[in-house]
């Protein structure tokens, strides 16, 4: 298995350096030829999020889809497929982003019962508490 980082990811999703995304290409054609999967973390997943919502203008319909197509993605491993699934769902029925929600669904697979939010547009959805 072999881990992704975000800056990799992002350079494979928005193609704004042809000789980085061609570079990203060849590695992940290299390692499917040679049988290897890639990890994509949480925090990887959370800071793609971030940087497609933030500098690419991605919206919530459009970045949802590409969260759906990456857990869709033979190749890609998560640290659960389950909680980003969870994230992605509580995402797109919420108001906040979507890092706050992967970090209710990992809380939750923690056996918390709650996450504690100053967060405005998390407070009175499911799972979030203020202090």
């Amino acid at each position: 298995m072999i881990g992704l980082d975000t800056n990799t990811l992002i350079r494979f999703l928005v193609r704004d350096d042809e000789a980085q995304h061609a570079s990203v290409v060849a590695a992940l054609r290299r390692g499917t030829e040679a049988g290897e999967t890639f990890f994509v973390g949480d925090v990887v997943l959370a800071e793609v999020a971030w940087v497609l919502t933030s500098r690419y203008r991605c919206g919530r319909d459009e970045l949802a889809a590409v969260v759906r197509q990456l857990t869709e993605a033979e190749e890609l491993v998560f640290e659960s497929t389950e909680r980003v699934v969870r994230a992605l769902r509580a995402y797109q029925h919420g108001k906040a982003g979507f890092a706050d929600y992967l970090i209710a669904s990992r809380a939750q697979d923690a056996g918390c019962s709650t996450v504690l939010t100053f967060d405005r547009a998390l407070l009175g959805e499911a799972g979030f508490e203020s202090p």
